[in-house]
């Protein structure tokens, strides 16, 4: 693989070609490189070993790139954030193999779930409670269309009486994880398929971010603290599931931790999205090196000053705990920072630094988003690059209106 500097000066050349070619276009301009996007899901076919990859549809939420990636051989199946959501990728072909990733209340959705017997026979639900049970029950008139359910148990680690990880699931011991499975066994219309364990504080974290040396220490060490205890954990449970009642899937992982997801012999899949497309929040990984597959361009209006160039919009910020690390970051031209006072704005956002004195009003400035997936939401529309062309441009689930 090429320095990064002289990959983010082709992807630059890459870009402006395929602007000469197009003629101008919209903003703000989201493209995604298809050349890193299919070697990112080459890189996590290598990670996973053989382990078949179920893609995270959160992360992407643009449903030609998931047709694309379930076309990879490594990949199978669709890790959905919403129960409308996998009704309509099923509804139009995308899968037949759709695992919730979170528990739902959306009666109207299970109103439609229980009222068809392909929908139900190709999505699993997820659960962590019998009340979700419950509402399943409170909108169904016949038991004869059976529900698939799958249980989330916490993956966390528990250190010094202390929880570390994603506040998911309440179910950590397997008596607890049992008495649940019983508990669906027991009710009529449900069918006990599968078990999920997201170690997101393994998974998630960035753990060699030069500005943080000690901190990416004690994540590392988190890490391997929290891989440790997991494994252990999750051969108990599935040895304690195991005189109950025999699954079809152990779902587990994410894009930053597949090789040690993958490599516990109880998970028989692993989920990732967003190393697909590589947001700022994956730069910084020990275990794959980023590829940056995703980008938007937004135009400079203003020239405040000879050192400043302000574009229109900006204000694409990801979710999470407030910080620096959930603002877009400037990408092309190199050389650009946000500014202190004003960060990303919503109707306008000044940038700095030695590449602004170069800028021109009407110059593009591409910038990264710090999620996968979210940056889709402000958009109808994404152009895909291939070589120096836009050979495509797809619908996003907002340009299907489509809001999950």
């Amino acid at each position: 693989m090429p320095p990064p500097s002289q990959e983010r000066g082709r992807l630059a050349r890459r870009l402006a070609a395929a602007l000469a070619k197009s003629g101008p276009l919209p903003t703000p301009l989201m493209a995604v490189d298809l050349e890193a996007f299919d070697a990112n899901a080459d890189d996590l076919a290598r990670r996973a070993a053989g382990t078949p990859i179920r893609v995270a549809s959160k992360s992407v939420r643009v449903p030609a790139l998931l047709r694309r990636v379930l076309r990879h051989d490594a990949f199978s199946g669709v890790l959905t954030f919403a129960l409308r959501e996998a009704l309509w990728l099923h509804e139009h072909g995308l899968s037949d193999d759709l695992l919730m990733a979170y528990p739902t209340v959306d009666r109207t959705a299970l109103g439609e779930l229980v009222a068809s017997p392909a929908a139900a026979a190709a999505i699993t639900l997820m659960i962590d409670d019998v009340a979700h049970l419950d509402v399943v029950d409170s909108v169904r008139r016949s038991l004869a269309v059976p529900v698939r359910v799958a249980i989330d148990v916490d993956a966390g680690l528990r250190v010094g009486g202390q929880h570390v990880g994603p506040k998911r699931s309440p179910l950590h011991d397997p008596e607890d994880v049992v008495a649940l499975a019983r508990a669906v066994m027991q009710r009529r219309g449900f069918r006990l398929v599968g078990v999920m364990t997201y170690e997101g504080q393994v998974a998630g974290l960035q753990d060699v971010v030069p500005s943080q040396k000690v901190r990416s220490l004690v994540v590392r060490g988190l890490k391997q603290a929290s891989q440790s205890q997991l494994q252990v954990r999750r051969r108990e449970v599935a040895e304690a599931l195991a005189r109950e009642v025999e699954l079809e899937l152990w779902n587990a992982g994410g894009s930053g931790s597949v090789e040690t997801t993958a490599a516990d012999p109880v998970v028989t899949e692993v989920a990732a999205g967003s190393g697909l497309l590589v947001p700022t929040l994956f730069d910084h990984y020990r275990s794959f090196e980023p590829r940056p597959a995703a980008f938007f361009a937004l135009p400079v209006v203003r020239r405040p000053s000879p050192q400043v160039a302000t574009v229109h919009g900006g204000g694409l910020v990801a979710s999470g705990p407030a910080g620096r690390d959930r603002l877009p970051t400037p990408w092309l031209p190199p050389g650009l920072h946000l500014t202190g006072l004003e960060g990303a704005g919503e109707v306008q956002t000044p940038l700095t630094g030695p590449g602004a004195a170069h800028l021109r009003i009407g110059d593009l400035v591409w910038f990264r988003h710090a999620k996968s997936g979210e940056v889709f939401e402000h958009t109808r529309t994404v152009h895909l690059l291939e070589g120096d062309a836009f050979v495509d441009q797809v619908e996003t689930y907002r340009g299907l209106d489509l809001a999950f």
